[in-house]
């Protein structure tokens, strides 16, 4: 069994990718993926704002990209749930 992730394939054991389920669902269920987008942005905003005081980053690239991963996964994630209803 794999999960195609971005252009990865990731190989696991059913337990495995239904432990991921679950911890996903749990996520889930303890926001909206709304919800849970408006924080993504909050936190990333405080983090670019304290960018001055954190003096440079050579990962800012990568913090930007994974929170984009993130906001498109919660994206995915609404998409999902609005064609089950």
């Amino acid at each position: 069994m794999f999960i195609m992730q971005t252009s990865q394939l990731f190989y696991g054991s059913d337990a495995q990718l239904l432990a991921y389920g679950k911890e996903v669902s749990e996520l889930l269920n303890s926001e909206s993926p709304e919800d849970w987008a408006v924080e993504l942005w909050s936190m990333f905003g405080g983090f670019m704002i304290a960018q001055k005081e954190l003096g440079f980053s050579s990962e800012i690239s990568n913090t930007f990209f994974s929170f984009r991963d993130l906001l498109f996964f919660f994206e995915k994630i609404e998409k999902i749930r609005h064609d089950r209803q």
